[in-house]
């Protein structure tokens, strides 16, 4: 299965490894299931992960990210005309489209409104979890 995994909660299954995100974390760290990136969300998880306030060694978050190339599959996203509310987030959503994603797994769902994410099902960690029935 091919997910988009939103900073938020790749941040949160690495603070919290044994709560929701974590378990999904673990499941694409393991390819369970092939996450989905370029280099502009690889560029956001190093520089959101390697924040102070998060106090996450840089090895690790190196060790993390080169595991999440390797299991997942890299592409180049087209640009979509249409815009998310957070231009933060476009590149998540350009990414699931772009790679045909089952899931785009978000803790912020209200960034990708369902009328632009194009079949793309946008779910926070527990409702990717029970749809897959872990």
């Amino acid at each position: 299965m091919r997910v988009v995994l939103d900073t938020n909660v790749l941040g949160s299954g690495l603070l919290s490894p044994h709560g929701r995100p974590g378990t999904v974390v673990d499941l694409v760290a393991s390819g369970a299931h092939r996450v989905c990136l370029d280099g502009r969300i690889l560029a956001e998880y190093r520089d959101v992960l390697a924040r102070p306030r998060l106090a996450l060694p840089p090895e690790s978050v190196e060790t993390v990210l080169a595991v999440l190339v390797r299991n997942g599959l890299r592409l180049a996203a087209t640009p979509l005309r249409i815009k998310v509310p957070d231009p933060d987030d476009q590149p998540f959503l350009e990414v699931g489209v772009a790679a045909n994603a089952d899931y785009l797994i978000t803790g912020n769902r209200k960034h990708f409104p369902e009328e632009l994410c194009r079949g793309l099902a946008v779910v926070n960690p527990r409702e990717f979890l029970e749809a897959i029935g872990d």
